[in-house]
């Protein structure tokens, strides 16, 4: 047996994965069967291939849409990990003002307290 420790979030993230697509299989196949009820005329075998290519075509459209929506997803952290870094500088920034602000006034309070 492999005796590399068993990455928990690796195998757990594989699973939702396997079960997402037969989920998505099941759906698939559920709305080719509603599709092809429309065409009395299909013999069994033209029907069980046209529901074969409209699953594979609905998982095909669904993986696409799960591309589209982690690369949407990328894109929007780049742009909020973006944004607080700009505001972290400028919070930093304002601080930094604000202390020498207060160690100007302690500074000047202070000579003239001595006067």
């Amino acid at each position: 047996m492999d005796e590399r420790p068993v990455d928990a979030g690796a195998l757990i993230n594989e699973l939702e994965g396997h079960l997402l697509i037969e989920a998505t299989l099941g759906e698939g196949r559920a709305e080719a069967g509603r599709f092809t009820r429309q065409f009395g005329w299909l013999t069994d075998s033209q029907r069980a291939e046209v529901e074969e290519r409209f699953t594979e075509e609905y998982v095909s459209l669904a993986r696409l849409s799960w591309q589209r929506t982690v690369q949407r997803g990328a894109e929007l952290r780049g742009e909020y990990e973006e944004a607080y870094r700009v505001l972290r500088r400028r919070l930093l920034g304002v601080w930094v003002f604000g202390m020498g602000l207060l160690s100007a006034v302690g500074v000047v309070a202070v000579s003239l307290a001595r006067r």
